[in-house]
């Protein structure tokens, strides 16, 4: 089998692993029933009418809000961020209106996420996923594999002093090692920086189309057809110049290039 083809077909498999991981921000459950888990959960709702047996409705009600919110969670995560803001850069500096598609840019920012994030996905099921099925290993420690990959990818793109904000706004102390950083401190400085990075690169995007947009409206007002809007002439130059540099190329090898 193809090594890629391979990685994709494990990074699947994992992928409701992944989802379970990002349940694990949640707090556990406050009573005397045990933690909020898979394990408690799958008992059923038998006796959960009686006094004593109401914390267990409860716990279904907690677990499925946060699977709900796990798929955003899960995007959060990964490098399917920068990429769509990017591609939404793209799309309105070449003034496209709907070309391509949501549906385009959105599963083309998928699939370039799961080939990003195959190494990561590849470790997870190694030591998370692969141990979990042969019981070698319980949920709770499953789990915490699943995460640990996911922490050292967002650890290496977030920058320290989007980081430092969180953790000054959170009033904890100064973390000294990566360990004592919370998942959730760590997530909403890795949102941060990509949403930086992702503003710095559409800023880069937009310098040559905003150059023909201003040549083709100077050139225009100069021959005195005001009534002509220059969105209709740049288009066909902005696309042209798109194809003969291979844009597609340069951008995806470029948004590849930095998370490796």
């Amino acid at each position: 089998m193809n090594p890629n083809l391979k990685r994709m077909l494990q990074a699947a498999a994992v992928g409701a692993l992944l989802l379970a991981s990002a349940a694990a921000l949640a707090q556990e459950a406050p009573d005397d029933t045990g933690p909020l888990g898979i394990e408690n959960v799958l008992r059923g709702l038998e006796g959960a009418t009686a006094p004593d047996r109401i914390s267990t409705t409860l716990a279904l009600f907690i677990l499925l809000t946060v699977l709900s919110l796990a798929p955003a969670i899960a995007i959060m995560t990964t490098s399917f961020l920068r990429i769509v803001v990017v591609f939404g850069f793209l799309r309105q500096a070449m003034a496209t209106q709907q070309t391509p598609p949501n549906q385009v840019l959105v599963g083309l920012a998928l699939i370039l996420t799961l080939f990003i994030m195959s190494p990561v996905y590849q470790q997870v099921y190694e030591e998370a996923y692969r141990p979990y099925v042969q019981e070698q290993i319980g949920w709770d420690e499953a789990v915490d594999n699943a995460i640990g990959p996911m922490r050292d990818f967002m650890f290496r793109q977030v920058r320290a002093k989007d980081l430092a904000l969180f953790i000054d706004i959170s009033k904890m102390e100064r973390p000294r090692t990566r360990d004592d950083v919370p998942t959730i401190t760590l997530v909403a400085g890795f949102v941060l920086s990509e949403i930086r990075i992702a503003f710095q690169i559409g800023f880069i995007i937009y310098i040559p189309f905003l150059i023909i947009d201003m040549v083709v409206a100077s050139t225009l007002m100069s021959m005195g057809m005001m009534m002509l809007p220059p969105v209709f002439v740049s288009l066909p130059f902005k696309i042209i110049m798109f194809v003969l540099a291979d844009g597609w190329y340069l951008l995806i090898q470029e948004l590849v290039a930095g998370f490796r």
